[in-house]
């Protein structure tokens, strides 16, 4: 988008998407990619975040593999200036994972909570919510309700849990190295092994 058209995301009322129902971030995905020029999705697989989470070296790990992914994203959107809501605690480091894994010079702002504070960055977030939404409605219909998939959520420990009992392992979808998956296949673990 073009610095004059971020003016559009506000008066569409985008904001930080943690704050916004699912049904709001709906609607306000569908306006969004209305506006907005372009606009990109990449979709990473448990199996490619456990292979990082698992193998990848010291600093090459979830926010390298957000940072590249960004990369990716950047790359096929192919703006002048990207802003981006930094996931490592340092800005800086963060700015530089993205411009390691970029072909195009961009100008690259790297901010903690730039979902607060950048309209586009909300916009973003809120396109990105709606898509996981989808795709956590689609592994239900085959599934059952496991919650939300967060780790707060009771109903998808309980998931974890079952899917252990039933089969002795997750299903595809469940990343192995999230440590409420990996918490929960130890305390089983130990319960056997008390048992025995």
């Amino acid at each position: 988008m073009k610095e004059e058209e971020l003016s559009k995301l506000t008066q569409l009322g985008v904001k930080d998407s943690k704050l916004l129902s699912p049904h709001r971030r709906e609607v306000l995905a569908e306006k969004i990619k209305e506006v907005a020029r372009k606009y990109d999705v990449v979709k990473l697989s448990p199996a490619e975040v456990d292979d990082i989470v698992l193998n990848g070296k010291k600093l090459h790990k979830l926010n390298w593999l957000e940072a590249r992914t960004m990369a990716k994203v950047i790359e096929t959107l192919s703006p002048d200036r990207a802003y981006v809501d930094a996931s490592d605690v340092l800005e800086e480091r963060f700015k530089q994972h993205i411009m390691e894994c970029l072909s195009i010079k961009v100008d690259i702002v790297s901010k903690h909570k730039a979902d607060r504070d950048y309209p586009i960055v909300s916009a973003a977030s809120i396109v990105a919510k709606v898509e996981r939404d989808k795709e956590i409605e689609q592994l239900k219909s085959v599934y059952g309700d496991f919650g939300s998939g967060y780790p707060s959520d009771p109903r998808t420990i309980r998931f974890l849990e079952k899917c252990l009992e039933k089969s002795g392992d997750y299903p595809d979808f469940v990343r192995r190295s999230w440590k409420p998956a990996v918490r929960t296949k130890e305390q089983k673990d130990s319960r056997q092994r008390r048992l025995m």
